[in-house]
């Protein structure tokens, strides 16, 4: 007989598998040693910036600030990421999200606020991300996730219509033009991107025929050169920092939330890992540098990114570095040229991005009727939310609350309570061992005769009671423990078994503490066992002591 060890030894080794090494992930160096690659990244980045520049401006509009100090602080944001950041091929740039933020405090106190009001939320994402706390995206959920995806389609495509409707008639066979070559071109070939071969080839058409359109030029000054660094204006006071705070504060946090997120999304896209503390801490010193350099502040772009990532196929940093030069050059010698490009071709752009970003899956007939209804009203919560605020942190805020509660009161009804009772052995006979899962006490008669025939008569020993806790104890399952207990039918002493439960909270410790004060009003000693060590120690050092 041969031991466990002896078996696993004689054994016959299973045939060797053929299989296919994974594709490692490329890096810098390996795209900068490949001509292929670094086309790729680099044409991935132009086509980036193309679908930035508008929207930048678009926000700088409403931030109340001038276009120039927006396109500037979003060349610093996109370099400094580019170096810094935990997640590659995403970009970061003068952003929507921030530019809501802002804008009631430069209506209010003017643009002297806006670089100090940067500074200070820079300061707050640098302690966030160095302290760890980007863990905690693992609290949102994936219902909420999707409901984030599905949102941020609907915010991009939604966005691109007023380029779309109310124009010049010629405005839709140049929209059709550009959806054609985005849509058939890579199926001839893949070697440039698609939507940089519909801009340029609409953008010459337009120019050429000097066609009647809207152009990124008309969306706000395009003036050529770099500016200096943001001056200080503000006044070194309590009073400066008691207006900036609050601003400062949500910039820094739907900045993190934006990004944290997108990186999660690119994560999934690409299948690799990223760094979520140093993309935040990253955030932080990048948006300083930008405040310094430009003016305002920013966080990842979630369109713009889906275009590199996705469109682009682009997977490194260079892509984004490619991405921040070009804007450069196109801010201090080619302003002309990008003003030129007609909008459609841009809303075409990030139309078709916005029809790939929604997770058409989730909304099938198929999947709705599968997934539970907490899961689904939570996505729908979330879309609604962000399409109505236009704000994707706080769509994002509000699903993972309503996660929680309906999470918490699924699980308050988990908790079980199982009430077994051994009838006790007749004086004089063997020990019995006759266990019931019951909710009334055993009779005695009935435990007298439990012996069988020829059991010697006498008085019987009590019967004895275990009560089995099975789920986790915490504020929302332990409320109502103190109900499933018979304390008036059960005998002198009882045992309250905790090995499948855990006690997670003082809610649960002061839950368990009446138990026991009910045992004792009616003269029963109730003895708790089997808690694991964390919740033995957790028990100890409150019970008791909770008033």
């Amino acid at each position: 007989m041969t031991t466990a060890p002896d078996a696993d030894r004689a054994r016959p080794e299973p045939a060797a598998r053929s299989v296919r090494p994974a594709r490692p992930a490329d890096t810098v160096l390996s795209v900068l040693r490949n001509p292929r690659l670094l086309t790729r990244e680099a044409l991935a980045g132009v086509v980036t910036t193309l679908a930035l520049v508008p929207e930048v401006i678009s926000f700088s509009v409403i931030a109340g600030v001038d276009p120039m100090v927006s396109l500037v602080a979003s060349i610093v944001l996109a370099l400094v990421m580019s170096v810094l950041g935990g997640r590659p091929a995403m970009v970061t740039a003068a952003a929507g999200s921030v530019a809501l933020v802002i804008a009631p405090l430069v209506r209010e106190h003017g643009t002297d606020y806006v670089l100090p009001t940067v500074v200070l939320a820079g300061l707050v994402q640098l302690a966030f991300g160095l302290a760890g706390l980007a863990r905690l995206m693992r609290f949102i959920p994936r219902s909420v996730m999707i409901g984030f995806v599905n949102a941020l389609g609907v915010l991009i495509f939604v966005a691109q219509v007023p380029h779309i409707i109310d124009q010049p008639w010629v405005v839709y066979p140049l929209f059709a033009l550009t959806i054609a070559i985005v849509v058939l071109l890579p199926k001839v070939t893949k070697a440039v991107p698609a939507p940089l071969v519909a801009i340029v080839v609409v953008t010459v058409i337009a120019v050429a025929a000097r066609l009647d359109v809207h152009t990124v030029g008309d969306e706000g000054p395009m003036g050529g050169g770099l500016p200096g660094l943001t001056p200080w204006l503000a006044p070194f006071t309590l009073e400066t920092l008691q207006i900036i705070w609050p601003t400062a504060l949500s910039v820094a946090f739907v900045g993190l939330m934006e990004t944290l997120l997108t990186a999660k999304l690119v994560d999934d896209l690409t299948e690799t890992p990223s760094h979520k503390g140093k993309e935040s801490w990253a955030l932080g010193v990048a948006n300083i540098a930008a405040g310094f350099y430009g003016g305002i502040a920013g966080c990842a772009m979630i369109g713009q990114t889906v275009v590199n990532v996705k469109i682009g196929r682009a997977r490194t940093r260079v892509s984004t570095i490619a991405a921040g030069l070009f804007l450069l050059l196109l801010v201090t010698g080619l302003s002309a040229v990008m003003s030129a490009i007609p909008m459609v071709a841009l809303a075409a752009v990030m139309m078709i991005v916005a029809i790939t970003t929604v997770d058409w899956h989730s909304l099938k007939p198929s999947t709705l009727r599968r997934m539970p209804v907490p899961e689904t009203l939570v996505m729908v919560v979330t879309v609604a939310v962000v399409v109505a605020t236009n704000n994707l942190a706080l769509g994002v805020a509000v699903g993972v609350l309503l996660a929680m509660v309906l999470f918490a009161r699924r699980v308050a009804h988990v908790i079980t309570v199982e009430r077994h009772v051994t009838p006790g052995a007749v004086a004089g006979s063997g020990a019995l061992d006759e266990t019931s899962d019951v909710s009334d006490t055993s009779d005695a008669s009935n435990a007298s005769n439990a012996g069988g025939a020829g059991a010697v008569a006498g008085s019987p020993a009590p019967a004895t009671v275990r009560y089995d806790v099975v789920g986790p104890l915490f504020f929302g399952s332990s409320n109502d423990l103190v109900e499933h207990f018979s304390y008036g039918d059960d005998p002198e002493a009882v045992t309250v078994d905790l090995s499948r439960a855990q006690v997670w909270d003082a809610s649960s410790v002061a839950a368990l503490d009446s138990v026991d004060e009910k045992f004792r009003a009616h003269g029963v000693t109730a003895t708790f066992v089997g808690l694991d060590d964390r919740s033995e120690a957790f028990h100890g050092r409150l019970t008791g002591r909770l008033g």
